[in-house]
Order: structure tokens, then sequence, then C-alpha cells
């Protein structure tokens, strides 16, 4: 059973830490899944695959929330060369940003699962 709560808590910690991480752009957004990841995992606790699970979801609903946002603001930027600007804009943001999402995900489950074994 997933426990949402761990899971919003991770995002959470994910988001500020991303924040802050712009400070060192690479390896600060690289910790903050780690870290997001980390503290899903070891609130849901119930060992290794519970706690992998909720790092993943942390991991994909901050990805994917991070991920739209870009994407709007994107086509907003890519009005400037018209519609067709907007609409590649968006899209390739959207692309990378799913593409980074992705790696992101992982990175944060195999934190929650260190975290689910330390959480037990």
């Amino acid at each position: 059973m997933t426990d949402w709560r761990a899971v919003g808590y991770g995002f959470v910690v994910m988001l500020i830490a991303g924040v802050l991480a712009t400070a060192v752009p690479v390896v600060g957004h690289a910790a903050a899944g780690l870290v997001g990841g980390f503290v899903a995992g070891y609130l849901a606790g119930g060992g290794l695959l519970s706690g992998f699970w909720h790092g993943l979801l942390a991991g994909s609903v901050s990805g994917i929330t991070v991920t739209l946002a870009l994407a709007a603001f994107g086509s907003l930027v890519g009005l400037a060369g018209g519609p067709l600007g907007s609409l590649l804009g968006g899209a390739g943001v959207l692309v990378v940003g799913l593409f980074l999402t992705f790696l992101f995900a992982v990175d944060s489950a195999l934190a929650g699962a260190i975290g689910g074994v330390v959480g037990e």
C-alpha cells in the first residue's frame, strides 16, 4: 500500500532542495533527488521494496511537476516565434523534461530503497 504522506514529504523536500540547488546546478539537483527519495523511503519504512517504491513515486511526481511548469514557460517564451515557435518550444522542453524525470526518479528510487531499510 502506498503511503502518500511519505511521498508528499519526499516531493516537498525535493522541490525545496531543487530550488536551493541552483548554486550547484548538476550535482545539486541530483542530490535533491537523492535526499527527497531517502526521506520518502525512510518515512514509508517497510524495507527495501517499499522504500524503492515510495522514492520512485516522489521522484516521478516532482519531476513531472517541474517538467510541466517548464514546458508551459517554454511555450510562453516561444510565443515570440509565433504559434509554431510556441509549440516547438514547449514540446522540446517537455521531451527533455520527461527524460530528466526518468533519470531523477531512478536515483530517488535507489535512495528510497536505502531509506526504507534504514527506516525499518
